[in-house]
Formats: structure tokens, C-alpha cells, sequence
């Protein structure tokens, strides 16, 4: 199955975005356990940072000044609750 991309995303409150795809599903996505992650994905603790997020449609996924992003079948999985391919690993 091909993933959908996201098409549009909106802040919610703290950590959390609720994005829709392309197939018209929606759901509200908690990035908080981002923030345990090192690297690139220490960015996203500073809220002013997390709330400055762009659609890419390029991409398909949420992405934060072209250095972050989400792989979109986590991004799916998380807003829809439908399970993970078996070859992604978080």
C-alpha cells in the first residue's frame, strides 16, 4: 500500500497537529516523543520551533525548515491508528 500524503496540517496545542491526506483521513498526531530524540530532533523542544512547520508537498509530510521531517507512514499511522508497514522501524 502506498501511503497518502499529508496535505494540510494545523497547530492543536503543545506538541500535537492534526493532519489530513490525501485520502481524506484526519487525525491529531502527538510529536512528543520527538522530543526525547537526539540530533536534528532536538530542534523540535523549542516550541516556537515545532509551531514553524510547513506542509511539503514535495515530500508529502510536515517538515520544519527543510531539516526535519517525519517519515509520512509514521505521520499515517499515528493520525489514523492504521498499523505500520513492516519494514519501518521507529
Amino acid at each position: 500500500m502506498i501511503t497518502p500524503d499529508v496535505v494540510a496540517a494545523r497547530y492543536i496545542d503543545n506538541y500535537r497537529l492534526e493532519l489530513v491526506f490525501e485520502d481524506c483521513k484526519r487525525g491529531i498526531v502527538d510529536f512528543c516523543k520527538y522530543l526525547e530524540k537526539v540530533g536534528v530532533f532536538e530542534k523540535l523542544k523549542n516550541p516556537d520551533y515545532f509551531k514553524n512547520f510547513s506542509v511539503s508537498t514535495e515530500l508529502g509530510v510536515v517538515t520544519w525548515n527543510g531539516e526535519v521531517d517525519i517519515a509520512p507512514e509514521v505521520l499515517y499511522s499515528g493520525a489514523t491508528g492504521v498499523a505500520l508497514p513492516e519494514w519501518v522501524e521507529l
